[in-house]
Order: C-alpha cells, then structure tokens, then sequence
C-alpha cells in the first residue's frame, strides 16, 4: 500500500455500490484518513458501533423505545416495574435530514461489524438503494493492508 493515498478509488466504489465492508490494519489509523478524505469529498459522516444496537432497520430508520438500565428506579403504576421506555428519532433519518444541502450525503461509518449477523449485513447492503443519499461503511475485521469489498459480495464469502 503507498504512503500516501488519495482514497479516490475507495470514494468512487463506494458511490457505485452504495455499501462496502472494510478490512482495516489493527494498529489504526487507516479509517481515520479514508473517512476524512470521504468528508473532503462532500459527505457528512456519522460513525456507530454495531454493538447493542438491536434491531437495525428500527434503530436506523424507525421511532424506537429504548428502556435505559433502572439503576433500582422502578416505574410507577401497576404495570412491569422495568422502567420508563423513552423513545428515540431514528438516526440515519434525522441525520439526513439535516445534512446541507450542497452535501453529497451521509456516511454510516460502522465499527465493530464482524459481529453483526448476515441479515443484517444484507439490510445495510440495501440500505443506500431505500434511501439513497445515504452511503454505508462496515468494518468486518482486520487485515494487514486497508481492503475493500461490496458488502454484497461480503455476504456472498461469508
């Protein structure tokens, strides 16, 4: 890989594909340059773990209650004593929502996506078809060098 890079391939597929999986260098530093040279190509990035996040299509494009932990508060009443559920804008939605209008899009930048499962791998694949100012990065785990693949071809290997 050169020193330095311009990551005008990775920008180019990542608008023909809409989704891709990375394969990042574990010692970092690789996504941080690749997400800021998407940034300088015109897009806003918003980066999120895929831990807990439960439910994808709810949590990135549907009102959704959230029940944060009690911490021994119980909710009044004569229902469940679990807590208050409070409910939650959906993220992607509400993000872009408000990005400028001389804006490209948004960039769903996803750490820690080895964990998530193949359906919902397929969900963020289709995700930028749905909507499609959206553009999706998921990090599937580590390599020596920084690689990219359609994440609809991350499935297909899986």
């Amino acid at each position: 890989m050169a020193l330095l890079t311009t990551g005008k391939q990775l920008i180019r597929d990542l608008e023909s594909q809409g989704a891709l999986g990375v394969y990042v260098p574990l010692e970092g530093g690789f996504e941080g340059r690749y997400r800021r040279r998407i940034r300088a190509a015109g897009y806003v990035s918003l980066s999120i773990t895929a831990r807990g996040l439960g439910d994808l299509a709810a949590y990135l494009t549907d009102v959704h209650g959230v029940r944060p932990p009690h911490l021994g508060k119980k909710s009044t009443g004569a229902g469940a004593a679990v807590g208050y559920r409070y409910y939650i804008p959906p993220i992607v939605s509400y993000q872009v929502e408000q990005v400028p209008a001389d804006a490209k899009g948004l960039l769903l930048w996803i750490i820690e996506g080895s964990i998530l499962s193949n359906q919902e791998l397929e969900y963020l694949a289709a995700l930028p078809s749905v909507e499609p100012r959206v553009k999706v990065v998921v990090e599937l785990g580590g390599d020596r060098s920084f690689r990219w693949i359609p994440l609809t071809k991350a499935l297909l290997s899986a």
